[in-house]
């Protein structure tokens, strides 16, 4: 059977797949601190927001840094990706990034979250935060120390 016949008589069943929205966060690292938004569930989690069509996920990120924070970063890095369970039956994709501040200002607390604090990286392991976020900060603290990718 030709090609042409095969995808007319089984058409591509992408549209069934189950679907997740994205949500590309950013960890941001400045003297040995990184900043975190507390959210609705009271969790500590990374900057960042939901992925919108016309744009990519670079374009995403500094958009909602700039919108939650009032900082100017640069998506430097892709650390990971990972599917997290918000709660029973409610996922989304995390895309995170490294990112490289590019002026240094004082972060806004914007209406998105209900706080918004820099945290010694060595506390990050006793935060509630999901083990993802943990993952990605400590990532991108190992690349930087490393001189990778870190202006």
């Amino acid at each position: 059977m030709s090609p042409d016949i095969k995808s007319v008589t089984n058409p591509a069943r992408d549209n069934e797949a189950h679907r997740f929205p994205v949500s590309v966060k950013g960890v941001i690292i400045r003297d040995g601190k990184v900043i975190l938004c507390r959210n609705e569930r009271d969790e500590w989690e990374l900057p960042g927001g939901k992925l919108e069509l016309s744009e990519s996920p670079e374009q995403c990120l500094t958009r909602e840094i700039a919108e939650e924070l009032r900082l100017d970063i640069e998506p430097a890095s892709m650390l990971d990706s990972w599917v997290y369970t918000i709660a029973s039956g409610v996922h989304v994709v995390v895309i995170a990034y490294g990112c490289v501040e590019s002026s240094l200002g004082d972060a806004v607390l914007s209406n998105e979250h209900k706080a918004v604090q820099w945290f010694p990286l060595a506390e990050i392991d006793t935060l509630n935060l999901p083990d993802g976020y943990k993952a990605s900060i400590k990532s991108w603290s190992r690349l930087r120390a490393a001189g990778n990718s870190a202006r």
